[in-house]
C-alpha cells in the first residue's frame, strides 16, 4: 500500500497495510461499500462468514442488495441488540472500567498482536472519517476485513467518511478501528466484546463483533468521551430539536435518557388517530381510551438524534447551553413502528431513499425494498425489539449548525404501576426539576422497562451510568459526574424537564408523554408558571408536578398529571412505588461519595440521602 505523504498513520495500523498479503482497498465515500457489502458488483445477496478454528465455517450475517441501500440480518438473536458488557480496557491510563487484564487474567498485548497477524492475512478494506463534527475536531481510520462491507458502510455512514485528499496537511489520524469479528469465537466465547486501548499518541479500538452499536457508533462516542475527559467538556447522550409553534415561537429541546429513553422519538412526529384525535393512553385494566383535539402540531426541525457536542468552541456567554450534531447519520431504532403510517416522515424518507440505506434487522427479500415496520423475528411470533437503519441527517433537513437549548428534557422508560403491582412507574404526563435535581437523574440515569436496545440482565431496574452515556465512557465516573455538574450549573437559564415512556400509572402511553410536553412547552417559551399551575410533587424526586394542562383548548386529564388520582394506582400504589424509585437513587448514588467529587456535588447528594424537598434542592443552584 502507498503511504500518505501528507498526513501521519499511527505506526501499526500502517504496518497492518503495509503487511497485507492479499489485496488492500481504500475507500473515500460511503455509497462505495453498496457493493462491497454483497461481495462484488451484480450481486444481490451475499453471506458474510469465517473459517472458525474447532467450529468451521461460521456464517454471521447475511445481506441483501435492496431497492433503498443494504439489508443485514444477524444469524444469532444474541447479535441483534448490544450487550451491556462488551467494553474492556486494555491500556493502564485511569478508569472505573474492566481492564482486559483483569477479565481475562493476561495482558492485551498478546492477542493485539494476534489480531494484526490476522488482519495480514485477510483482503482489506480502509477509509478515514471524522470524529465528530466540530471545528478542529480530529481524524480515524478503520481496517476492516473486505467481506464485512455492510460493517464499515455503517461505521463510514455515522462518523462521516472523508476523501484522503480532505485530510489538512500534517494531520496525526488520532483513532483507529481494527475488525476482526472471527476472535469473538476463538476468544470469547461469542461475546460481543470491544477493547478500547488508550495509547499516548493514538487511541485504539478492537472490534471482536460485527454489531455497529458497540464499537461504530458506541466505540466512536468513547473516543469523544476520552477527549473531552481530558479537555473538559461531555459529548452528551441525547437528541435535539427545533420546535416552531403554530404561531411561530422557536423553542429548542434537549432529550437524554438511557437508551431506549426516548432520544430518537424526540424527533418523531406525532400521529392522529383515523377520527383525527391524538391518543393520550390507554388504560391496561379497562381498555379505555383517552383522546383530546389538537388542530396543529408544531414544525419540527431536528438537530441530532443520540450524540451531541458541547465542545467549548461552540459555546457563547449566553446562560443557555449551547451544541451540535457529534455524528453524520443517525442509528434509528424501529420498533415502535409496526405498520404503514405510524411515522409518515421516517417510512418516506427510507422507502424513497435518495442515497443508499443500511438497515439491520429488518426483514427483506434480495432486490426487494426494505419497510421499516417489517421485523425480523428472533423467534416465531417474537419480532426482534431493536430493528435499525442508518440515515444520513442530511435526507432529514437537519440544522446544520449549533443551537442554543431552552428545555432539557430526561426521559424515564416506565413500567405500569397499580395499587396491587407497584412500580417505579409512578411519574405523571412530565415533570419540572430543579437544576440539581436534574443532575442527580443523570447521575442515576435507570435504564428503565422492557429496554429494547440493549441486552437486560434481568435484574429489575438498572442504571445506565452517569449522563447515560456511562457504557461508552473509558476512563473515571465522578469525573464525568463533576463536568455535567459544572455544565449545568452554569447554564441557568435551560429549563429541565423529567417525562416518562410508556407507561403513566396503568396507562399505556408509549413515547406520547414527551411529544405532548414538546407541543405545550413549544406554544409555552419561556413564559413563567402561576403558583396555581404547578406544585411540588409528592415524591420529591420527581420535582414539580402540573395542576392542570390544556393544549389548544384541550384539556388533560388530571390523572396523567398525577398518577396517585389513578383509582387503580391512590396513595398507597404511588407511595410504594416512590419508596421503590428512592431506595434506587440512595443506592445508586453512594459510589458517587468520594473525595474526587465537587463540593457541591456533595451537597447535592447529601440532600437526597437526607430525604430533602424540592425547596432544597432548588437552593442549591441559584437560577440567575
Amino acid at each position: 500500500m502507498k503511504k500518505q505523504t501528507h498526513f501521519k498513520i499511527p505506526a501499526a495500523a500502517q504496518a497492518v497495510l503495509d503487511g497485507c498479503s492479499k489485496s488492500v482497498q481504500l475507500f473515500e465515500d460511503y455509497e462505495s461499500f453498496v457493493d462491497a457489502s454483497l461481495g462484488g458488483p451484480g450481486n444481490l445477496e451475499f453471506e458474510v462468514k469465517y473459517n472458525v478454528p474447532g467450529k468451521g465455517e461460521v456464517v454471521e450475517a447475511i445481506v441483501h442488495k435492496v431497492t433503498n441501500g443494504i439489508s443485514a440480518n444477524y444469524i444469532e438473536p444474541y447479535m441483534r441488540r448490544r450487550d451491556p458488557d462488551t467494553m474492556v480496557i486494555a491500556d493502564d491510563k485511569p478508569t472505573d472500567k474492566e481492564r482486559y487484564s483483569d477479565r481475562y487474567g493476561k495482558s492485551f498485548d498478546a492477542l493485539r498482536e494476534e489480531t494484526f497477524d490476522w488482519l495480514k492475512s485477510q483482503e482489506l478494506a480502509y477509509f478515514f472519517f471524522k470524529i465528530g463534527l466540530y471545528e478542529n475536531s480530529p481524524y480515524g481510520m478503520a481496517l476492516a476485513p473486505a467481506n464485512a462491507g455492510f460493517f464499515a458502510m455503517g461505521l463510514a455512514m455515522l462518523q462521516k467518511i472523508v476523501p484522503v485528499s480532505d485530510i489538512p496537511e500534517g494531520t496525526e489520524i488520532y483513532a483507529v478501528v481494527y475488525v476482526a469479528p472471527p476472535f469473538r469465537h476463538t476468544h470469547f466465547n461469542g461475546k460481543q466484546i470491544v477493547v478500547h486501548n488508550r495509547l499516548d499518541s493514538n487511541y485504539e479500538i478492537f472490534s471482536y463483533n460485527l454489531y455497529p452499536g458497540p464499537s461504530a457508533k458506541k466505540g466512536i462516542y468513547g473516543v469523544l468521551l476520552t477527549i473531552g475527559e481530558e479537555e473538559g467538556w461531555a459529548t452528551t447522550h441525547c437528541s435535539a430539536v427545533e420546535s416552531v409553534s403554530p404561531y411561530d415561537n422557536v423553542t429548542r429541546f434537549m432529550h437524554e435518557g438511557a437508551s431506549g429513553g426516548g432520544k430518537s422519538e424526540m424527533l418523531q412526529h406525532i400521529v392522529r388517530e383515523p377520527s383525527g384525535e391524538v391518543l393520550i393512553g390507554t388504560n391496561t385494566i379497562t381498555g379505555e381510551k383517552r383522546t383530546i383535539q389538537i388542530p396543529r402540531f408544531c414544525e419540527i426541525r431536528p438537530v441530532c438524534d443520540d450524540m451531541a457536542t458541547v465542545n467549548p468552541s461552540v459555546q457563547t456567554e449566553s446562560r443557555r447551553l449551547r451544541l451540535m450534531d457529534a455524528e453524520n447519520s443517525w442509528f434509528i431504532r424501529t420498533d415502535n413502528i409496526t405498520g404503514y403510517g405510524i411515522d409518515p416522515v421516517l417510512e418516506k424518507v427510507t422507502i424513497n431513499a435518495t442515497k443508499p440505506l443500511l438497515f439491520m434487522n429488518i426483514k427483506t427479500h434480495p432486490g426487494g425494498t426494505a419497510l421499516i415496520w417489517n421485523h425480523i423475528e428472533d423467534a416465531p411470533g417474537k419480532p426482534c425489539p431493536n430493528p435499525r437503519v442508518i440515515v444520513p441527517r442530511e435526507m432529514f433537513d437537519a440544522v446544520d449548525t449549533a443551537v442554543h437549548i431552552d428545555v432539557r428534557s430526561f426521559g424515564v422508560r416506565t413500567p405500569p404501576c397499580s395499587a396491587e403491582e407497584a412500580t417505579y412507574g409512578v411519574l405523571g404526563l412530565f415533570h419540572f426539576l430543579p437544576p440539581a435535581l436534574a443532575w442527580l437523574w443523570r447521575l442515576v440515569s435507570p435504564r428503565g422497562h422492557a429496554n429494547p436496545s440493549i441486552i437486560s440482565s434481568g435484574k429489575g431496574m438498572e442504571s445506565e451510568g452517569v449522563g447515560s452515556y456511562w457504557p461508552f465512557a473509558t476512563g473515571k465516573k465522578v469525573r464525568h459526574a463533576n463536568l455535567l455538574l459544572d455544565q449545568i450549573a452554569e447554564k441557568t437559564d435551560t429549563r429541565y424537564v423529567l417525562t416518562p415512556n410508556q407507561f403513566v400509572g396503568v396507562w399505556k402511553v408509549g413515547f406520547r408523554a414527551q411529544l405532548l410536553m414538546r407541543e405545550y412547552l413549544t406554544r409555552r417559551g419561556n413564559s413563567k408558571f402561576r403558583p396555581d399551575q404547578i406544585s411540588q410533587a409528592r415524591c420529591p424526586l420527581l420535582g414539580y408536578e402540573l395542576e392542570f394542562l390544556t393544549i389548544e383548548g384541550s384539556k388533560i386529564p388530571s390523572r396523567f398529571l398525577k398518577t396517585y388520582k389513578q383509582p387503580e394506582v391512590g396513595f398507597e400504589g404511588y407511595d410504594k412505588g416512590a419508596a421503590i424509585l428512592t431506595e434506587f437513587f440512595k443506592k445508586e448514588l453512594e459510589q458517587y461519595r468520594t473525595p474526587e467529587l465537587s463540593e457541591l456535588g456533595h451537597r447535592i447528594i447529601d440532600t437526597c440521602l437526607n430525604n430533602g424537598t424540592v425547596e432544597d434542592y432548588e437552593k442549591l443552584i441559584t437560577r440567575k
